[in-house]
């Protein structure tokens, strides 16, 4: 980035909150740049959460969580052909287990009729067994919502980051915003660890720390809470004794409860928790024995049976709790030009596409003149993947290009055709865990433990960087002591 640069519109935070945004104004004639702190996008809330498309019956009528979910969902099913998201239409149910629990049940059909969500039934015992037989037996009834599905949470910021860089849009990564300019009650220009950039309008969806770039421009109308939630993710071979779809609780006051749920992979997990953290432990995603227990004690009400020997690995996210229960989505009413998009905790994810047009229409009403790209481009290139592909489809595209048939994760089937596409495609992964995230390499039953190393090697091949400039994940993930070479010593 140039030392002062000018945009129209500048989003801070590259989750999928603000890199949808971002996509939905890259339609416009309009310079946008988005500033992300770590090195890569989708590296906090967006990477680790449910990964579920929620159909909209939970949240509370006429909230915007309420008016967000419910577009989202429908402008996930335009998007998914679009920029080829990886989604499945997997239905969930919200399943009781005594008398008390089915008239929560009958309170989230109505709410959700009343949010207008489609197809929503209430099922019996039978009907939820014969779908999910490994369901406790003590199940009386549930809400099937088929408008539910799973989706690769990160794959959607992604498909959003990539196809707004297609269309002109700028992502600035390893970019910490220390400052933002406002001159007569007016946003004017934000300060980065990179540099200046002059704009006209800030859109903050900065996540857990909203509240933080919020105050940067004197407006401290609300707070952002963390609130910590743990999972516990299980093997593919463990399917067949888990679930098939999406299985909630029935909710209470601070969570929809520990679910067990499919992945569009053909993993399943459990989770998550819900913990409310200090203030100053927004970073904090530390996994620990009792939230493991109390995530498989509270799962096993709904299945019984878990297979705790296929458990692979543990994860937490942080969610964005604000001080209004709700989305905050608008202008400051502090600071002109600046766009809150705060508080977006679940059902955030299925909001995004929701959010990136409100937001979008704000800038819009404040900028009539500006125009539509005649050129926008609206798909992004598929991803070849080739452990979904016949035989014949992969052998077609060995003889294409012999880098998809080295494997290099042998869990998950990537070659590093797949891996050189991550890496190289708009908005591509610059770390290990980026490239995980992209192509799934280091997801599976070793979590890296063969493939990692290869992809370490492949990435400084790539990027032009010593292996031991390789990164894991954040900044100061290093992987590589490096001794001091004056003293003769060697990584």
């Amino acid at each position: 980035m140039n030392a002062s640069e000018k945009a129209d519109v500048v989003i801070i935070g590259g989750g999928v909150t603000g890199t949808a945004i971002l996509r939905e104004l890259s339609k416009y004639e309009l310079k946008c740049i988005l500033v992300e702190k770590e090195l890569d996008i989708a590296s906090e809330t967006t990477k680790a959460n449910s990964a579920i498309l929620h159909a909209g019956f939970d949240a509370k009528q006429g909230s915007m969580k309420a008016k967000m979910n419910v577009a989202g969902n429908r402008l996930y099913h335009e998007l998914k052909q679009e920029l080829d998201l990886d989604i499945e239409w997997t239905g969930s149910l919200v399943v009781a287990t005594d008398a008390v629990e089915m008239e929560t049940v009958k309170e989230l059909f109505t709410r959700g009729r009343e949010n207008s969500v489609e197809g929503l039934e209430i099922w019996s015992a039978e009907q939820v067994l014969k779908t999910e037989p490994n369901l406790s037996q003590e199940v009386k009834g549930a809400l099937w919502a088929p408008t539910a599905g799973v989706c690769w949470p990160f794959g959607m910021a992604i498909a959003f980051a990539e196809n707004a860089v297609i269309n002109g849009a700028e992502i600035v990564r390893n970019c910490t915003v220390e400052g933002l300019d406002v001159v007569d009650g007016k946003i004017c220009g934000v300060r980065t660890s990179q540099g200046t950039i002059k704009a006209k309008y800030v859109i903050n969806a900065a996540g857990v720390h909203a509240d933080e770039i919020s105050r940067l421009a004197g407006d401290n109308s609300f707070t952002i809470h963390p609130r910590k939630g743990e999972y516990v993710l299980f093997d593919k071979t463990a399917r067949e004794q888990m679930v098939k779809g999406i299985i909630f609780p029935t909710p209470s006051k601070t969570s929809k409860g520990i679910l067990v749920c499919t992945t569009t992979h053909g993993n399943t997990f459990v989770g998550p928790n819900a913990q409310d953290m200090d203030d100053d432990d927004k970073e904090d995603t530390a996994v620990t024995p009792q939230g493991m227990q109390e995530i498989l004690s509270s799962a096993r009400k709904l299945l019984p049976n878990i297979p705790v020997g296929a458990a692979i690995t543990e994860f937490s996210g942080i969610r964005a709790v604000s001080s209004t229960g709700d989305f905050i989505l608008g202008e400051s009413e502090k600071v002109s030009g600046l766009i809150q998009a705060a508080g977006i905790q679940s059902p955030g994810l299925t909001s995004a596409p929701a959010i990136a047009e409100y937001i979008t229409s704000i800038v819009l009403k404040k900028e009539p003149d500006i125009q539509k790209k005649a050129n926008f481009k609206r798909n992004r290139p598929k991803h070849k993947m080739f452990h979904r592909l016949s035989h014949e489809e992969q052998a077609e595209l060995v003889r294409e290009n012999k880098l998809y048939g080295r494997v290099i994760c042998r869990c998950e089937t990537i070659t590093e055709g797949e891996i050189m596409d991550a890496i190289h495609r708009p908005c591509g992964g610059c770390t290990v865990d980026g490239v995980k995230r992209r192509t799934r390499a280091g997801m599976g039953r070793c979590q890296g433990g063969f493939c990692g190393p290869r992809i370490t090697q492949i990435l400084s091949r790539e990027l032009g960087i010593p292996v031991t400039a390789v990164r894991k994940e954040s900044a100061d993930s290093q992987m590589f002591y490096e001794k001091d070479q004056k003293n003769g010593g060697n990584a």
